[in-house]
């Protein structure tokens, strides 16, 4: 199987100013290409050649693991983007103060964890195996579908996800990506019953 670089659900520039279409080409156009390609270099003739990316995630280790999840890992997030200023379902509300107290508490809370995580990795909303919701933190390739979790929505905190456009402003770009939630798409993923990247 040769993996490739599906193209995003809206134009490039479609974020701006917000996320400017120079990222967009850089961190999706460039550096997501090159985990696309040593994936593919690295898999070749071996038993992941045939194995879809989620079992890749699942079972690899080492520079494997770490192209696949990363592959994996930026096509969810971009994924979950939207042009258009989503409001979030009552739905999510609702299981957002069940399981934090309150939409503002959750805000909060994954904010501080996408600050407090040291160096690079991402942020993740995910679900339980019982329905609760869990702010999760995972460095570098990080991805909690291996512990068995549902990843709902995600942020990418690497350095590269924003230094185009806020330098080293990371608190900035989570406050940004939040305004660029599609709430919709974190809801349909409540329901999906397989892991997938919400296309």
């Amino acid at each position: 199987m040769i993996y490739t670089l599906p193209p995003l659900p809206y134009a490039s520039d479609a974020l701006e100013p917000r996320m400017s279409k120079e990222t967009i080409e850089y961190h999706y156009g460039r550096h997501l290409q090159t985990y696309v390609d040593n994936l593919n270099a690295l898999i070749a003739g071996t038993p992941y050649e045939d194995m879809e990316l989620e079992e890749i995630i699942m079972t690899a280790s080492g520079p494997v693991f770490n192209n696949a999840a990363q592959v994996w890992n930026h096509e969810f997030f971009f994924n979950t983007l939207s042009p258009k200023r989503i409001n979030m379902p009552q739905e999510l509300k609702d299981i957002l103060i069940r399981d934090f107290g309150s939409v503002e508490a959750f805000h909060e809370q994954f904010k501080s964890a996408a600050l407090g995580l040291f160096g690079s990795g991402w942020v993740w909303l995910a679900q339980d195996r019982d329905g609760r919701l869990h702010i999760i933190q995972e460095s570098n390739a990080g991805n909690p579908m291996r512990n068995g979790y549902r990843p709902l929505m995600t942020i990418d905190v690497w350095e590269h996800a924003y230094y185009i456009d806020y330098r080293n402003r990371r608190a900035v770009f989570v406050d940004i990506c939040r305004d660029l939630i599609n709430w919709d798409k974190v809801v349909e993923r409540l329901h999906v019953k397989t892991f997938d990247t919400g296309k």
